[in-house]
Formats: structure tokens, sequence, C-alpha cells
């Protein structure tokens, strides 16, 4: 019993890094209905720019943290600018196509560079033993490190003007034109957000696990299963699906093999489809 509640709290731990993942891609959906598929090389883009980071230049993870949400933000707007602005207002299909074709050329970089190698960084963080059982150092600190980021993004939507400029283009765009807001400068801006929680989930995933050049794929469709979970549009609901998805893989671990989480994972995806098509945690507001 001890050994499955272990279970439990270690795929919580992760699953708020999954939330933070999934924050990314719901918030880009919410603001501008671009479903965007280049989030799994995205979170990639995280991964490898920590290992760049922590052997070139010998900063510490953790302290490469508030860099790689600046980096980003950077990326993000650059891609926006590159392969999603022309799209906007047109049909779902010409975004999906867009970020698709990036994620291709992003992952054709990497894969060109840093072939599909898997890579790790070193991390040392002191664990939390309890009844015979340890709870690593990097889990619990990712999963702390997630939910303040997510925290900060809360209070930038809800008690800035940037974040309420975000909010007026996401619930009308034409009004908030008609208002004075400059819709193209706040559409950029919210991808940029977007693509820089994705990436920075990406460095702390890396400090737990070993990554390769296609580990982002994984990581993507956790990111559309917690978000089906939490609601499109929603990242309240993502972190809080993120947490549910975690709580789920935990609870499932210690029964099946792990090559069963998969189908257990897109079974409630399925499910929350049909029976919850607008999220199980629509009721939460971000």
């Amino acid at each position: 019993m001890i050994g499955i509640l272990a279970s439990v709290i270690d795929g919580i731990l992760i699953g708020a890094v999954y939330g933070l993942a999934a924050m990314g891609l719901t918030l880009i959906w919410g603001v501008m209905n671009v479903i965007n598929l280049a989030h799994g090389a995205i979170v990639v883009i995280g991964m490898f720019a920590l290992y760049l980071i922590a052997h070139s230049l010998g900063l510490h993870p953790y302290g490469a943290v508030p860099l790689m949400i600046v980096f980003g933000f950077v990326v993000g707007i650059a891609l926006y600018w590159i392969g999603v602005h022309r799209m906007i207002g047109r049909s779902e299909l010409m975004s999906l196509l867009s970020t698709f074709a990036l994620n291709m050329v992003l992952i054709g970089l990497g894969t060109a560079w840093w072939t599909t190698s898997p890579y790790n960084v070193q991390v040392s963080m002191p664990a939390l033993s309890w009844r015979g059982y340890t709870f690593t150092g990097t889990h619990i600190t990712a999963a702390v490190l997630a939910v303040v980021i997510a925290g900060l993004l809360y209070l930038l939507l809800y008690h800035t003007r940037i974040g309420k400029a975000v909010r007026a283009v996401a619930t009308n765009r034409e009004a908030a034109e008609l208002c004075g807001i400059p819709t193209t400068q706040v559409l950029a801006m919210a991808f940029g957000l977007g693509v820089a929680l994705a990436g920075v989930s990406g460095t702390l995933i890396a400090t737990m696990f070993p990554f390769t050049v296609l580990s982002g794929e994984a990581y993507q469709l956790k990111s559309f299963v917690v978000t089906v979970l939490g609601g499109l549009g929603n990242p309240a609901g993502a972190l809080m699906g993120g947490i549910a998805l975690g709580l789920i893989e935990g609870l499932a671990t210690p029964f099946m093999p792990v090559s069963w989480i998969p189908i257990v994972e897109f079974g409630l995806f399925v499910f929350c489809l049909i029976a919850f098509p607008r999220g199980i945690f629509s009721f939460s507001k971000a």
C-alpha cells in the first residue's frame, strides 16, 4: 500500500510538469485558435538548450530556468512571424499544416546537429526519503517550479494590462481592435508565451529524464491528453489535467507494464472527448 502511495506521489510530481507543458499548448489555442503541432519540437528545444547552457556556460540547470523562459519567448515570437501570422483567421487546417511544417523543420535540424542519440543533464539535488521510499530531488524541484511558473502566468493574465489585452483578444479580437488594442502584437506575444511555457517544461523534463531529438512526440501527445482533460483554452485546467494524468500514471504503474500506460492515457483521451467535450476541469478559469 505504501509503495502504491509513493508511486502516486511521484506521478503527481511529474504530472505538474505535464500540466506546464500543456499550458503552452492550450494558451495558444485559446487566444488564436491555432493547434500548435510544433509543440513537441519546442519541448525538445528546451531540453537541448538546457544541455548546451549547462555544458557550455557551466550554469546550474535550475539557475538557467529564467534564461530559458526569455529564450523561449524570443523563439516563439520568431516562429509566430515565420509560420503562424499569415494563418491567423484562415481555416484550422492551414494552421495545422503550417505548424506541422515548423515541427518537421525543427526536428530535421535537430537530427542533423545532434543525431538521435540520447542525452542527459547531470543534476545533483538532495532526495527526500519516506518509509523506505526515495523521492528524487529533481522531481520535487521540477514540480515546485512548474507550479510557481503557472502561478506567475495567472498573475500576468489577471493582474496586468498585458494580460487583460491577451484575454480581450481571446474573447473577441474585432472588439479588441475597436478598443485600440494592437491585436497583432498581442497574438505574437501570446504565441511567445505559449512557446516559452513549452520550452521551460522541456527544460524541467531534461533534469528528470534522458532525452533525444525525437522525445518531443511523446510529450506532445501527453499535452493533447492534458488539454482535453483541462478544456481547450484553459491554462489552469491544463495544470489540473496534468496533475490528474500524473496521478493516473502513478496509479497504473504498479499494476501493469509501462508499455500499457499510453493505451490507458489515450483511452482516457477518447472517453473525455465523448463524455466531457469541454474538459473535465472546464469550470476552472485562467
